[in-house]
């Protein structure tokens, strides 16, 4: 017998909906048990598979685990994940917990969606581009082709009300019911400006821990912010560490998850633990009120991650966590009066992200530029017509829409940029692409030449390289390379030039190392880097400030 949860009020009445109108959409509070329930309880209403979509691969394999479990079966009967580079499913599968690219490749491949009879998206409040896309797509299916497939949107923090308008007033059912009341706890003055970040997350972690009983959940920017506040630390001996973020080896994720065995546990996460994810035995929450996203420059054509205030709907996600398996508590690491000047709702990824790959998805589907479709944030018209520049460029539009190496480009699990590299470059281009795809695994500072990093691939301890963020690029390698052909051997600057046309530098005379790149752009080198004194270089990436 499974424990209650508020989700389950509801469950009739969103089954009668969905029987009368095909859609809905669910409003469910953090920890409500949305994501484990709603598909089971719908599985007897449909024919054909459940297709769950999940936004993080962590969250993913942790909801098909959880159901499965419900039902006393192992991941791969009736409950299965499929994620990019791993897949637990069956000939019995019927509900398919799946992440955001997969989703859209089904669609693309698949558009009537043969054999699934529904869609439910999971998370929808946090906007990925990828979830919009996903929608946009399946309602002109369901329109066009598919009015037997159900749609269910799911959110804990988003208005329902534009959502249940864009799929043409979809019914709306709420669930109100929280697990269990958190209290909340502000601080009484904002922290000194002269005081580092670390340490007034330290601070009040100690408190926390000090102040209350049960598992400490603590919300963190980056992987960079997590490892420094782990080594500053000064907890009691009973208290048990443990991180977790997107980049880990799945072994040390599932220990952040499960409860400890012994004394208290304290996990440091980024917002991979804002959805989705039960861990186990929290019953605190400590929020530092950032988060890190990308953000794209139109002016630039680069984008740049920055960390930035939480949103209020964040930050109450957040709070919701620490009311999953008991009464909590939620300790927030700013001021009561400093909350009101928090945005509402985060940014949807549509608004500042790079949409290259939106270009290239909407040229498949036949869609150019997008127009038509039912996106809740519809792309910026001049950023959109960029993104269809650089396609043209690459290779991958024409005059008539997408070309056959755009079609090839697409079928590729990588920016269009390094797809076209790969392509072009064949085998020995994995690597770079691969590398390009991940985060610096070189620790800062460090020289800015490529080839290092492409050497440390081999030689990590010269470099002193994250092991963890090389073995990642290693596998990804791996993969890449199953995916081409051996081509004539090319340098890694013509490898990089392939992909970023518009980013070859030319020196610009005088001491300092300032180039004109070939797109009009500018770019500027430190003046005690190794590759200062270079004429022509290929930029990859920048740290998007102007210089």
């Amino acid at each position: 017998m499974h424990m209650s949860l508020p989700i389950d009020e509801v469950i009739g009445d969103l089954r009668a909906a969905l029987r009368q109108a095909g859609r809905v959409v669910l409003m469910a509070p953090p920890g409500a048990g949305k994501t484990t329930r709603v598909p089971l309880a719908i599985l007897p209403d449909v024919t054909g598979k459940i297709v769950m979509l999940e936004p993080r691969r962590l969250a993913a394999r942790a909801a098909a685990e959880r159901m499965a479990a419900t039902l006393g079966e192992r991941v791969g009967e009736t409950v299965g994940y499929r994620i990019r580079g791993d897949a637990k499913v069956g000939k019995a599968t019927r509900i398919e917990v799946v992440t955001e690219g997969i989703l859209t490749r089904m669609l693309q491949s698949d558009p009537e969606l043969t054999g699934i009879g529904a869609l439910i998206f999971d998370e929808f409040h946090e906007r990925s581009l990828n979830a919009d896309l996903g929608l946009a797509l399946a309602w002109e299916a369901r329109e066009a082709l598919r009015d037997d497939l159900a749609l269910i949107v799911m959110s804990a923090t988003l208005d329902a009300g534009p959502v249940a308008a864009l799929l043409n007033d979809a019914p709306i059912v709420s669930s109100e019911g929280r697990a269990y009341p958190v209290e909340t706890r502000w601080l009484d003055t904002p922290v000194k400006k002269d005081k580092r970040f670390d340490a007034a997350t330290c601070d009040l972690i100690e408190r926390a821990v000090s102040e209350t009983e049960g598992g400490v959940l603590v919300f963190l920017p980056g992987e960079g912010e997590i490892r420094r506040v782990a080594s500053a630390l000064r907890l009691p001996d009973d208290c048990h560490v443990h991180t977790l973020f997107g980049a880990m080896e799945m072994k040390a994720q599932r220990a952040a998850i499960r409860p400890a065995e012994t004394g208290r546990k304290v996990v440091l996460a980024t917002s991979i633990a804002e959805t989705s994810l039960t861990i186990e035995d929290v019953r605190v929450v400590v929020d530092t009120g950032r988060a890190r996203r990308a953000r794209f420059d139109p002016g630039s054509g680069m984008s740049r991650l920055v960390t930035e205030p939480v949103s209020r709907a964040e930050a109450e996600q957040r709070r919701g966590r620490a009311g999953r398996v008991a009464k909590g508590t939620c300790y927030r690491m700013w001021t009561r009066g400093e909350e009101g000047a928090l945005p509402a709702f985060p940014p949807a990824e549509i608004e500042v992200a790079d949409l290259a790959p939106l270009a290239l998805e909407l040229a498949l589907w036949g869609a150019g530029d997008g127009e038509g479709l039912a996106f809740l944030t519809p792309p910026n018209p001049g950023v959109l017509a960029e993104a269809r520049a650089l396609l043209t460029d690459l290779g991958a539009l024409d005059a008539t829409g997408i070309t056959e190496h755009g079609k090839t480009l697409a079928r590729l699990p990588l920016h269009p940029r390094l797809g076209h590299m790969l392509v072009l470059a064949g085998k020995a281009a994995a690597p770079l692409a691969a590398l390009l795809g991940e985060r610096d695994p070189l620790p800062r500072p460090a020289p800015v030449d490529l080839t290092l990093r492409l050497s440390a691939l081999d030689r990590p301890g010269e470099r002193n390289a994250n092991r963890g963020v090389v073995d990642r690029i290693r596998q990804e390698t791996k993969r890449l390379a199953r995916l081409t052909r051996d081509a004539p051997a090319m340098s890694a600057a013509e490898m990089a030039a392939l992909a970023y046309p518009d980013r070859v530098g030319l020196r610009r005379k005088g001491d300092q190392p300032r180039y004109v790149l070939s797109g009009g752009k500018g770019a500027v080198l430190a003046d005690d880097d190794p590759m200062a004194a270079a004429r022509l270089i290929v930029v990859t990436d920048t740290d998007g400030n102007p210089r």
